[in-house]
């Protein structure tokens, strides 16, 4: 597992993780890990966001194809005979 030192963190942004982490019961190592997992998507992560942008694609296209969605027009005229 690798190490990362950070340095010139501004004194604000330390008194916000390290309030942070002390609400979270935790270190305040534990904190940045924990904000960095939560934010910076890994590349498996990445991979598997895009495999499910394609199948919802795919399942977009399909109901369209089907007419599944009704057009704006039909929508407002739905609407209008309400």
């Amino acid at each position: 597992m690798a190490t990362l030192y950070v340095e010139n963190v501004p004194d604000d942004l330390y008194q916000a993780l390290r309030a942070r982490a002390r609400e979270r019961h935790r270190s305040l190592a534990a904190e940045v890990l924990s904000l960095l997992a939560d934010n910076v998507p890994t590349a498996k992560e990445l991979r598997d966001r895009r495999e499910l942008l394609r199948k919802l694609e795919q399942v977009r296209l399909k109901a369209r194809a089907r007419g599944a969605f009704p057009s704006t027009e039909q929508m407002q005229r739905q609407d209008r005979s309400r």
